[in-house]
């Protein structure tokens, strides 16, 4: 079991990554002191293989649970959603003192975390991301939200969970999509901040599909420590230092929305979003090719999407203008200088944008 401190200075926490430590869950959570009542949002499937384990080590430990099911998949990030949780919680929540534990990948994550943030104006709540995508990304860093269904993550806010509690053990049972998903952010990590994973992502990406526990022990960690490095440095994006961790989802994130959040999944998109992203860099002679091309074929050897389909580039390029970074009426987009460095830049020229986004969804 390794512990990463997230040493903010008003709301620190701790990550927790191990190997088959879910069972111990339960003395973790009642150390912190937290409440009585535990209040569990999860999916189906993921209650259906590991809540058993989740629910016995709360219930040793001294906890009432009450678990709340949502289905799974972007469309349960909506307020229609959210509201009804929050319903049935305060229906529930009669002399209590309860807390959200969020038991799911990252829509799990954010939504409970939302639901956290706003019923009672903030009940502490804690991560247990389910998922690799998750559990490198999505449980750190204190944003929660909900969609709209013109842009992902319109409605929410920085709300900082009281532990992350990563089990490698439980990816063992993802299918191998969810793997490639949270491989796009593991490659986004070693782009924005670290040649030397990124390196090691080249050498050992098989290991990682193979489940060797080591090996995602290792990326999981490393994923977890660059990105809480960031969010200290910058905890509400405030700086543009945190606006680094948004490599590839300025039109990632436009080419989930133009999709339904159907065709393709959140990992999937910031792949070609990164793609896209590395064309501008080259375009504007930012990046040399060849770092380009590592990026690329790394994308491509994990199974990542290599072109746009289906989506028309008029849709994409619309839904692009509710980007959250977009200030003052300029585009913003995070631009690879290197393997392993970028910086934000403001103001792209339409032109370039559309022919890299055309070089994606035409090429073969």
């Amino acid at each position: 079991m390794k512990t990463i401190k997230v040493n903010l200075k008003q709301n620190p926490y701790n990550i927790v990554i191990g190997h088959k430590i879910l069972s111990k869950i339960g003395p973790a959570i009642k150390a912190l002191n937290i409440g009585k009542d535990a209040l569990v949002i999860t999916n189906p499937s993921i209650r259906r293989l590991h809540g058993k384990t989740l629910e016995q080590s709360l219930r040793r430990s001294g906890f009432s649970i009450k678990v709340f099911e949502v289905p799974d998949g972007e469309k349960s990030k909506s307020a229609k959603v959210a509201m009804q949780l929050m319903e049935e919680i305060a229906r529930y929540d009669i002399f209590r003192k309860v807390f959200v534990i969020a038991f799911g990948g990252g829509v799990i994550g954010d939504l409970a975390g939302f639901v956290a943030a706003t019923y009672k104006r903030g009940v502490p709540y804690v991560q247990v991301p389910t998922t690799f995508l998750a559990q490198i990304d999505s449980a750190i860093g204190g944003k929660v939200a909900i969609d709209l269904p013109v842009g992902k993550n319109l409605v929410g806010a920085f709300y900082q969970p009281k532990v992350v509690y990563s089990d490698v053990a439980v990816l063992e049972t993802l299918p191998e999509r969810q793997i490639r998903n949270g491989m796009a952010e593991a490659i986004k990590y070693g782009v924005i901040y670290d040649r030397k994973f990124f390196e090691y992502l080249e050498k050992h990406y098989q290991e990682i599909f193979a489940f060797d526990e080591a090996v995602v022990t290792h990326v999981v960690y490393q994923c977890s420590r660059i990105k809480k490095e960031v969010v200290v440095a910058d905890e509400k994006e405030t700086k543009s230092i945190r606006t680094i961790l948004n490599f590839g989802h300025t039109v990632g994130h436009a080419i989930e929305a133009a999709g339904g959040f159907k065709l393709y999944q959140h990992g999937e998109a910031i792949a070609l979003g990164m793609r896209i992203a590395a064309d501008i860099s080259l375009q504007k002679k930012m990046i040399n090719a060849k770092a380009v091309g590592r990026l690329n074929d790394l994308l491509s050897n994990v199974g990542l999407p290599k072109t746009i389909r289906i989506l028309k580039q008029a849709a994409i390029l619309h839904l692009m203008r509710h980007d959250k970074k977009f200030i003052t009426g300029k585009n913003r987009f995070v631009l690879a200088t290197r393997i392993g460095q970028v910086k934000v830049v403001e103001g792209i020229r339409q032109d370039i944008i559309k022919k890299a986004v055309q070089r994606y969804k035409t090429s073969v």
